[in-house]
């Protein structure tokens, strides 16, 4: 069931073209990602949808009582009442429908109603329809919704009378996102969900997200979330949109086998007038040859020509250099207790050191001190206890998530000249501009900036520090994706060592080499990547469940017979994946075999060889066939290895 179609939507602000177009639709059980570069357009068009703002020309459509939820990013919850009393107010009608049950069975417990016949059947049915309302409404289920969503969203270890007023913002955001899962509406509209939430909270909110019941309408710069969400892709892009069928990763495969195809058409295409315009040239004024060439004048002028197909829109382009490097020892943690001024403890017992080319993720729930204990480290606040040690030639560059440092009324030029005052305008601009900060944006105050300006003006000021350890705090929030790419790109090719924190688990992927968990008892390392220590996290969760259960010898034997099934499958698996590299070769050759008769029949020349055209024209058909031949038995093929 189609339950929105937005159709030829334009929004302008002012003489600025926001939006130009806008094609969308949502279908019940739709998981739907909005992507494209920040300042797209992507916010405003959630609005619109949601009816929270107008748009210029264009139609939305949807069926009459479809509900649209909508959660603007960094939206909290403001309230007098408490955590429990707030979330009680999404089941407002169920309260009403248990006071007038809990009315009826008073009713019915008064013994004057059995003496009127009538009066004890209309309440007896009264209260049967309205237990068996109340029951299909959710009426013996709400409050475990309500206690389930309220864990999952990190509130398990909050008393639930305490009070929202008293919650900081970001707890107030969860908050109203808890409370907008509570609504159930038709279409869910999130906008950057993922913002403030750990990584924990986010493997819940993706599986409560992937079983919703209703659709889902999201923008976020979480790949890895996009990835296991949605189904679809729209992208915003030079204010139009354009759909991809598949996940985030799908989308960018997609994309790029899009361009080159366009690439080709256009490319071919323009061989082609070519040949035309020069066959007309040469013939035109021959009398012999003058009707062939208006012929070709008349097939030019009904071409429909193709436009240049335009790549990915400007992204920044920067890298990090140190100017020495720093001795192999870089950062020795011994039993540090870390905290605040006031003595209260967060975590203690961190043990770890960081040698040279090492790049670390620094991973555990909000509130468990990893931004402390980076501010610990660069002498932003005080130890508790125990001690750190930096290595020889170790030389800083710090990046703060909040940005603190930059909330000045300089210009974005002055904030990045005014620290190397001996560079000369021309090298800053330059250096701005590989941040995307062109023409009148250096002229910006800092403090009108976005988020996302903030970040990159953050990042341009590190990468003329030349540090030799780069210390991270949140690097990729306010990022748009594409920005995300260029940083991790930069912290691959970065010579130096990296200790960072971050929620992105595909940004961790990317750059981590090690993981250390931090917990309220101390540290723990692992050496790999984020998913290898979501592995290691599982191996010790099996191996725990099987001392506790002193697995029995039949247990033994159904592990042994589930290892020879899990390799078989692993075998199928391997064999099916060989077969797809056999078909995709193939389908390469039969491709270019096609291009290449195709191209042939263009000529003028093969094409008044009647008989040459015809032999074309069968070898064409029977390498159509074969291709899609191919195709199908490669989605086959595709689906059966991603199950």
């Amino acid at each position: 069931m189609i339950l929105l179609q937005v159709n030829q939507l334009t929004k302008n602000f002012g003489a600025d073209n926001i939006l130009t177009n806008i094609k969308l639709e949502i279908q019940t059980r739709d998981r739907v990602a909005l992507v494209g570069r920040n300042g797209a357009g992507k916010s405003t068009l959630l609005k619109i949808i949601a009816g929270q703002l107008s748009h210029d020309s264009g139609e939305i459509t949807k069926p009459k009582g479809v509900s649209i939820g909508y959660l603007a990013q960094n939206t909290g919850l403001e309230s007098e009442l408490s955590i429990w009393d707030e979330m009680l107010t999404v089941f407002e009608h169920l309260l009403q429908q248990e006071k007038q049950l809990r009315r009826l069975e008073a009713e019915m417990a008064d013994p004057s109603v059995y003496e009127d016949e009538d009066r004890y059947q209309r309440v007896l049915k009264e209260y049967d329809e309205l237990q068996v309302t109340f029951k299909e409404s959710g009426g013996y289920q709400y409050e475990a919704d309500i206690r389930s969503v309220l864990h999952g969203l990190n509130f398990a270890s909050f008393d639930h009378g305490t009070k929202i007023s008293t919650l900081s913002g970001g707890q107030k955001t969860r908050l109203a996102l808890a409370k907008l899962l509570l609504t159930k509406p038709d279409i869910l509209i999130l906008d950057e969900p993922t913002n403030h939430l750990d990584i924990e909270t986010l493997s819940w909110l993706e599986g409560y997200l992937q079983g919703y019941p209703g659709a889902v309408l999201i923008v976020s710069h979480d790949r890895y979330f996009l990835d296991n969400v949605v189904n679809q892709v729209y992208e915003i892009s030079r204010n139009r949109s354009k759909k991809f069928v598949g996940n985030y990763s799908k989308y960018l495969e997609q994309k790029a086998l899009d361009y080159e195809k366009d690439l080709k058409l256009y490319e071919r295409q323009q061989q082609e007038v070519a040949k035309l315009e020069d066959f007309i040239q040469r013939n035109i004024a021959r009398a012999s040859t003058t009707k062939m060439a208006q012929s070709r004048r008349k097939k030019l002028e009904r071409m429909d020509l193709m436009d240049r197909p335009q790549g990915d829109e400007k992204s920044a382009s920067f890298a990090f250099q140190i100017d020495r490097p720093s001795g192999n020892d870089v950062l020795h943690v011994n039993d540090l207790t870390i905290g605040y001024e006031d003595g209260e403890a967060i975590a203690s017992h961190i043990d770890f050191s960081i040698k040279k080319g090492d790049s670390i993720a620094l991973v555990g729930p909000n509130g468990i001190g990893k931004s402390t204990l980076l501010k610990t480290l660069v002498n932003k606040l005080q130890s508790l206890s125990g001690d750190f040690k930096f290595g020889s030639n170790v030389s800083i560059s710090y990046y703060d998530q909040q940005q603190a440092d930059l909330s000045s009324n300089k210009t974005v030029l002055n904030e990045l000249w005014d620290e190397y005052p001996m560079r000369n305008e021309k090298e800053i601009r330059t250096v701005l501009g590989n941040f995307l900060f062109t023409g009148e944006d250096v002229l910006k105050p800092v403090n009108t900036l976005s988020g996302g300006e903030k970040a990159r003006l953050a990042l341009s000021k590190m990468m003329m520090e030349k540090g030799n350890v780069l210390i991270l705090d949140e690097p990729t929030n306010h990022l748009d994706l594409d920005s995300k790419e260029v940083l991790e790109n930069a912290l691959i090719d970065y010579p130096g060592t990296i200790l960072f924190v971050s929620h992105d688990r595909y940004f961790i992927n990317r750059i981590a080499t090690k993981v250390i968990e931090l917990s309220t008892g101390g540290s723990t390392e692992y050496l790999g990547d984020y998913d290898y220590y979501l592995h290691k996290l599982e191996e010790q969760e099996e191996l725990a469940a099987l001392e506790q259960t002193n697995a029995e010898p039949v247990k033994a034997t159904q592990q042994k017979q589930s290892h020879k099934i899990d390799k078989e499958a692993k075998k199928l698996e391997r064999q099916r994946k060989r077969r797809i590299e056999e078909i995709e070769e193939k389908m390469t050759v039969l491709e270019g075999s096609i291009e290449e008769k195709e191209t042939l029949l263009c000529d003028p020349d093969i094409f008044q060889d009647h008989e040459r055209v015809q032999t074309l024209n069968d070898e064409l058909t029977l390498a159509k066939e074969e291709l899609d031949v191919l195709l199908e038995e490669w989605t086959e093929l595709e689906e059966l290895v991603e199950e």
